[in-house]
């Protein structure tokens, strides 16, 4: 087994999400290691999706990718949100361009036989090993997230077959199997809990819970249907002391509901400006966002003032993460994303004491 480093308190990006002043505002992108590295696509024609993920060296050289091409402050696990249920489950796959698909979708009360508690040593090895490699090569002060596909979001793949654009099967059995709906649910908080925390024991030192579909529901329904389950993915890791990140996109009307599942940062996508995302969350939640992935295709000067004005959002606050509203378009330029990382870094914190003393802060 690989041995683990302990963790720096040193890196900008743990410290900014426990609301600490990092010294700069720290930066790492959503689909950061992915089809826009040309090192990427290299490896991509001679391993499949599956064989990389599969494989902790490849999974490993492949999360660190970018912390070498672009400079980021963190670098995240290179997995899929699936990959624990696919070890439980017969018949799911992922296709490219398409994303998850499940043979034979779960939708009966029977169905969820087939759902059993996650062993992460025996059933995702692989997972493991590569968060303890990433770990032991990466600079001290780059911090190494950890992630989770959210119940409510993997129920829609399990539940759909596949990515949906109106959730109807998965809303059928919300609304109309409520019993049915809150066991799934149940057994696939327990399924990404044991999956987050043998993550953080392999030397992970920080959480994401994607979330990705949840936007497609009403703040009465996140609250009734998804949002015990999330909370308790989230409290299952509260001894563990690692800063808890929950995103999900388009979901600017649920930001203070999601911030009650118990998370240090919530992600905001680029529909909501930080500003309002602030107030809605409250004091003490950091925030993680929100430049919207298609800004990257504009021309330098059109980048260069959408990322101020991200900056210009937070209103120079401490707990601010600066990433997308989303994750990296596969052909965006990699030098886009450096020169995203640089100017953040030689500004973001100039503006932050500037306005912070505006505003009255520290």
């Amino acid at each position: 087994m690989t041995p683990v480093p302990a963790a720096s308190p040193a890196s900008p990006f743990l410290r900014a999400c426990r609301g600490e002043d990092p010294g700069r505002v720290p930066v790492w992108f959503m689909r950061q290691a992915g089809r826009s590295l040309p090192e990427y696509r290299a490896l991509r024609e001679r391993h499949t999706f599956a064989e990389v993920i599969a494989d902790p060296e490849l999974a490993a050289e492949v999360t660190l990718q970018p912390v070498r091409r672009l400079g980021v402050d963190a670098a995240i696990l290179f997995s899929d949100i699936v990959t624990p249920v696919q070890a439980l489950v017969d018949g799911i796959g992922i296709r490219p361009d398409q994303g998850p698909v499940v043979a034979s979708p779960l939708r009966t009360k029977a169905d969820l036989a087939r759902l059993r508690p996650l062993e992460p040593e025996l059933d995702v090895p692989y997972v493991l090993e590569t968060v303890r490699l990433v770990r032991s090569r990466l600079p001290a002060d780059v911090a190494l997230i950890g992630f989770a596909g959210a119940p409510f979001t993997v129920a829609s793949y399990l539940v759909e077959g596949g990515k949906s654009s109106d959730h109807r099967h998965t809303k059928a059995l919300m609304y109309g199997e409520p019993e049915v709906w809150d066991d799934l649910l149940d057994r696939l908080a327990g399924v990404a809990s044991a999956s987050l925390r043998s993550q953080v024991e392999a030397g992970a030192q920080a959480v994401q819970l994607f979330d990705s579909w949840v936007g497609t529901l009403s703040e009465p329904d996140y609250r009734r249907y998804v949002l015990p389950a999330s909370a308790r993915v989230l409290e299952g890791l509260d001894d563990l002391g690692v800063p808890r990140i929950h995103f999900g996109v388009g979901a600017g009307h649920l930001l203070s509901a999601m911030a009650e599942a118990g998370a240090e940062v919530v992600g905001v996508d680029w529909r909501t400006p930080l500003d309002h995302a602030r107030r809605q969350l409250g004091p003490g939640v950091a925030v993680q966002g929100n430049l919207d992935p298609a800004v990257l295709f504009c021309p330098p000067q059109v980048l260069d003032a959408r990322v101020r004005a991200v900056l210009a959002a937070n209103g120079g606050r401490p707990g601010h993460v600066f990433n997308l509203g989303w994750g990296v378009l596969p052909d965006t330029d990699p030098d886009a994303l450096c020169r995203v990382v640089e100017l953040v870094h030689a500004e973001g914190m100039e503006r932050r004491h500037a306005e912070g003393t505006e505003h009255g802060q520290p």
